[in-house]
């Protein structure tokens, strides 16, 4: 592992945080000598001629895959039925930063929102491995386990999406920030006004990141296993009110969810007497995201299970190991995410709060294993806490040392072999 200085925790981290963010750049720029493997990012910007791209072109390089959609949403909306499937949140940050700058007489080149999009993914990511550190110290209360779960949050296996037009990065940092005030809420040494403040700022937190992504909606988990458990103590004044916070909070995050498919029925689905209506506005549930991840995508229970998709299970096997394995130790063993001497007073909140957060955590992988495209889950995973604490606590364990250290090499291998792949537009993505 890296020595780390324990003495300036933020330095620290700053310095390996642009270090990694050098090291993936210089990757980008160095595997894209040759033509790209497709040629779509091109179409993002009028000012390219052909689809031979600049070896330095760093707005075309990292707009791959999704993240021209985002791109494209956050010039014109929603144009097409498919785009239902990506967030709102990234393309309407885009967007509102995009005019700001028109605003201040900034020209908008065809390259403007790309780049917008590659500086909030990078400022998230900073962001996030900071709040990360701070979440860490609230939970854990353990420095060294805190720094280095930080500093493995820089390293994930997400690699370049990090950087990319993608959601991962302003959704981990939305998700650590709920997480943040979850914590000192749950673990505070007494139920006060503030506290349950700041569980309604968590929720709303939450709320923001399902904007960005839907299994952002995950995070209702621990506000109901927190209400559940508040339900089974005798009432008091305090208790009532911090059952009303739970519930206003857990209210946020199902509006963050909902409110778009709200938006898009209302945009599909209200339509004269007589109009032909779209399949998914009859449904039972009417969700557009359902319906376009069915239709465009082929997603649904599974459908990825098929022979040509073998090396994909097989390249998010590692990233599945770490995610069930934690989960289920902490499940079983939730007090064992720090140190003896580290536990609080209150240990069944922390207890409550951890075990919450590995059924967020198993319900991913299983969602992933059945349900999803299975590649994605290396960069989604980027928002959970809990396998990069349970994995700095196997590196910082000399019994587990080894195994920790090699789970780290392959972390850094397989970004810097994925953002090759991704700059030159190749899978899996």
């Amino acid at each position: 592992m890296l020595s780390l200085n324990f003495q300036n925790p933020i330095r620290t981290l700053v310095g390996i945080f642009l270090a990694w963010k050098t090291l993936l750049l210089a990757i980008a720029i160095g595997s894209s000598v040759g033509p790209a493997y497709d040629t779509s990012s091109t179409l993002i910007s009028p000012k390219i001629a052909s689809s031979n791209e600049s070896i330095f072109d760093l707005a075309t390089k990292l707009t791959r895959w999704d993240s021209i959609y985002y791109v494209q949403s956050s010039r014109q909306g929603y144009t097409f039925e498919q785009e239902w499937a990506f967030g709102s949140g990234l393309p309407a940050v885009i967007s509102f930063l995009s005019q700001a700058l028109s605003g201040l007489n900034i020209p908008a080149q065809g390259s403007l929102e790309p780049l917008i999009g590659i500086f909030v993914a990078h400022i998230s990511h900073l962001l996030s491995v900071l709040v990360l550190y701070q979440l860490g110290l609230v939970v854990l209360r353990n420095q060294r386990l805190s720094l280095i779960a930080a500093v493995l949050h820089i390293l994930s296996p997400a690699g370049l999406f990090l950087s990319s037009p993608y959601p991962e990065s302003a959704f981990a940092l939305l998700s650590f920030t709920g997480y943040l005030f979850l914590a000192k809420s749950l673990l505070g040494k007494s139920q006060t006004f503030a506290h349950d403040v700041s569980l309604v700022a968590s929720g709303m937190w939450f709320g923001f990141a399902c904007t960005f992504r839907s299994n952002g909606l995950f995070n209702g988990i621990p506000f109901a296993i927190a209400l559940i458990h508040e339900l089974s103590l005798p009432p008091t004044l305090s208790s009532i009110r911090r059952r009303c916070a739970l519930l206003i909070g857990g209210s946020a995050i199902a509006i963050g969810f909902a409110a778009p498919q709200l938006i898009a029925y209302l945009t599909f689905c209200s339509v004269p007497s007589g109009s032909e209506l779209r399949p998914w506005c009859t449904s039972r549930l009417p969700s557009i995201y359902t319906f376009v991840q069915e239709r465009y995508w082929n997603v649904g229970f599974l459908r990825y299970w098929t022979p040509g998709n073998i090396p994909l299970f097989l390249l998010a096997a590692p990233v599945l190991f770490l995610l069930i394995k934690s989960g289920l130790q902490y499940i079983r063993q939730p007090l064992s995410v720090t140190t003896e001497k580290s536990i609080p007073a209150n240990a069944p909140h922390l207890t409550v709060l951890i075990r919450s957060m590995a059924i967020s955590q198993l319900i991913l992988a299983i969602l992933a294993i059945t349900n999803y495209h299975i590649q994605i889950i290396t960069r989604i995973s980027s928002a959970y806490p809990l396998w990069y604490w349970w994995l700095a606590g196997l590196v910082t364990d000399k019994k587990t040392s080894v195994f920790g250290g090699n789970v780290v090499r392959f972390m850094v291998m397989y970004a810097a072999v994925q953002g090759a792949l991704y700059a030159s537009f190749l899978p899996p993505a």
